[in-house]
């Protein structure tokens, strides 16, 4: 399955993941920072900065681990 120059698909999932990650915690931080002036009833939970950490850890960990080693 793994040929010579072939990538993992997970390697792309994790980069996926983190950039959605990265993207997500942003927006999350910025509206942490600068609340918006008619703010949703659950906003008190910020789902934006935790959701955006989970992504960002679990696609670290994919890209890491699958990460494509040189021999």
């Amino acid at each position: 399955m793994h040929g010579k120059g072939s990538l993992s698909i997970w390697f792309f999932i994790g980069m996926l993941l983190t950039a959605y990650g990265v993207l997500i915690l942003g927006a999350g931080l910025y509206e942490f920072v600068s609340p918006p002036e008619h703010p949703v009833v659950l906003a008190n939970l910020h789902t934006g900065v935790w959701w955006g950490a989970v992504l960002l850890i679990l696609g670290l960990i994919y890209f890491v681990r699958f990460y494509p080693k040189r021999k």
